[in-house]
């Protein structure tokens, strides 16, 4: 089990025996996913696409997002209820270490006994939690197993993308940028250039293009002195990008205009394309091959649980 999920359980505060008399979000056969189950787990959901509730201004986005953890939940609650159909029994050792796990992870005994607490957990309930969460995570696992993906689907996927697959050709680049707008007077053009100018004269007659950038760059970049890192043909905009893949390693530019201002660009190295080796490539295709297969077989197994059980959506009412 994920140290996340783990973590969650704590935070989430559901404990097995849920009262009675709590709103319902949903049931599964019969089985109760509470409202205030939903809520804890929504805030989660929300987190781990980087959003928080406050920021969801949509009412129709909320719903939808909402509507989504829920169903998330309903699949938590299908997979266990499976586990139990099938006989899945979690041994005593493996729930053990995963508690342990979950002990050290949030700093030792003490603080783990806290939280439970706050989560209105003991520790006999929370172990009771994680093994329904072991049994559910092994009953997927069995039913969406996949077989390896057919060799020549693998050779042909590679010969198809294999000049997708490679590195493009890259400089690694630093540049000064004077700032002036588009349509600024020939005056206003030409002093913002005499400027970048005095700047490539330092540099030429010896001084630090880093130090120069840092001083004089009107470039968020400039606290780098000027360094743009790795870039490939396209990335920029057309007319420093035609001068920066234009220079050899070493050489500074003359001054170039884009829709930014007057830039003065200085090449640090230059990389040519590189083919992916094809062992190399082809094991990548299989990795990816195989994860495409794996989340294809994970849906049809939770659309056919969904299909062959009985679910009450009262939170979507």
């Amino acid at each position: 089990m994920k140290l996340r999920m783990l973590c969650w359980l704590l935070a989430c505060g559901v404990s097995l025996a849920s009262a009675n008399n709590e709103p319902v979000a949903a049931r599964v056969n019969g089985e109760a996913i509470s409202e205030f189950r939903l809520e804890r787990y929504f805030a989660e959901y929300l987190e781990d696409q980087g959003r928080a509730v406050a920021s969801i201004r949509n009412p129709k986005a909320y719903k939808q997002l909402r509507q989504a953890a829920l169903d998330a939940l309903i699949d938590k609650e299908l997979l266990w209820q499976e586990s139990r159909k099938r006989g899945i029994e979690i041994d005593e050792q493996a729930v053990r270490a995963q508690v342990e796990q979950t002990r050290q992870a949030l700093g030792g005994a003490e603080k783990f006994r806290r939280r439970l607490q706050d989560a209105g957990f003991d520790e006999a309930s929370f172990s009771e939690y994680t093994r329904r969460e072991l049994a559910a995570q092994q009953v997927f696992a069995e039913l969406s197993r996949v077989d390896a993906p057919d060799e020549k689907q693998v050779r042909a996927f590679f010969a198809e993308h294999r000049a997708e697959m490679g590195t493009p050709e890259q400089v690694q680049a630093r540049h000064i940028l004077v700032k002036v707008a588009e349509d600024a007077d020939a005056a206003t053009i030409e002093a913002a250039r005499l400027r970048l100018m005095q700047m490539r004269a330092a540099i030429s007659q010896g001084q630090d293009f880093a130090s120069v950038a840092q001083s004089g760059s009107e470039d968020a970049s400039a606290s780098q002195g000027g360094a743009l890192g790795y870039f490939a043909r396209g990335q920029m905009v057309a007319p420093f990008d035609a001068a920066a893949f234009a220079l050899k390693p070493g050489e500074l530019s003359d001054a170039v205009r884009t829709p930014f201002g007057w830039h003065l660009i200085f090449v640090e190295n230059h990389l040519e394309a590189a083919d992916v080796p094809e062992l190399q490539g082809l094991e990548t295709v299989r990795a990816y091959l195989a994860r495409q297969q794996q989340t294809q077989a994970r849906r049809q197994v939770l659309a056919q649980l969904r299909a062959q059980n009985r679910i009450e959506r009262i939170d979507d009412d």
